[in-house]
């Protein structure tokens, strides 16, 4: 038999009414048996119903025994259901109600760790696509957000892997500086490109783009046709990469600006 259009969408709108339903947290639960179940949803994985649980459970006891774990948990479940903007709130508040909590730090890494993942791009780990070329504000919430936890509570066990990230992300967002510099030199505004080079020198010293931002900086100063301070910055570039690809032995080669090369 055959279902026609309108009976299937009434037959679809009739089934998710009742997953609704059937996930409504009952509103006579008491508080332990509320956290209970929320406990047992997050053990079996469902991250949705767990959601409701605790937020019903912050809403319907704040100041409850299970209060402030259940605030800590319902973080970690808006992070496994990715919504990482909730997650991100959700920390923040914690953070600030709870500043001496043994487990404090466990709310400034999934902080860092929502901001790091709602940065991330589906296709990144398939090489399609330079994250670094994209809006990179989450990630710049994540490296700010990482940066935080392994100052404040260095020997936490989140902050290992806070600091690995930490250095993924530096190299990120300098490279993504550096690209906005090629655009300047580009586009000949040469004194932006020199200063895009010396803001990833001095905020990014330990990313490996630094010295390209050496080399920008040359470029920017030939662009101004200011070959002597393009040649004092020339010379720190061939001490710290002297196989950097801008350079033929002690020669830099312009790509963007119509220049002759310099050479020490």
């Amino acid at each position: 038999m055959r279902v026609s259009p309108l009976a299937a969408l009434a037959l679809v709108a009739a089934l998710l009414a009742g997953c609704a339903s059937n996930n409504e947290v009952d509103p006579d639960l008491q508080e332990q048996e509320l956290y209970q179940q929320a406990q047992s949803s997050l053990d079996q994985g469902r991250y949705s119903t767990a959601v409701e649980q605790l937020e019903a459970l912050d809403t319907r006891f704040p100041f409850g025994d299970y209060a402030e774990q259940a605030q800590l948990e319902l973080i970690y479940a808006y992070y496994r259901i990715e919504n990482w903007e909730a997650a991100r709130a959700a920390a923040s508040r914690f953070i600030r109600l709870h500043p001496d909590h043994p487990q404090v730090d466990y709310a400034y890494y999934l902080r860092g760790l929502a901001a790091y993942e709602a940065g991330r791009f589906s296709l990144e780990g398939l090489e399609l696509i330079d994250i670094s070329k994209r809006d990179l504000g989450a990630s710049r919430d994540a490296y700010v957000d990482f940066g935080e936890l392994v100052r404040r509570f260095p020997d936490s066990p989140y902050a290992a892997d806070a600091r690995q990230r930490i250095i993924y992300l530096r190299n990120v967002l300098a490279r993504h500086e550096l690209q906005v510099a090629d655009f300047y030199l580009r586009k000949g505004a040469y004194v932006a490109a020199v200063e895009r080079g010396r803001w990833v020198i001095e905020h990014y010293p330990q990313a490996t783009a630094t010295r390209d931002a050496l080399a920008t900086m040359v470029e920017g100063y030939l662009g101004l046709n200011m070959r002597d301070r393009a040649r004092d910055v020339l010379k720190t570039l061939i001490e710290n990469d002297p196989d950097n690809e801008r350079l033929d032995g002690r020669t830099f080669e312009p790509r963007h600006v119509d220049a002759e090369p310099l050479t020490l």
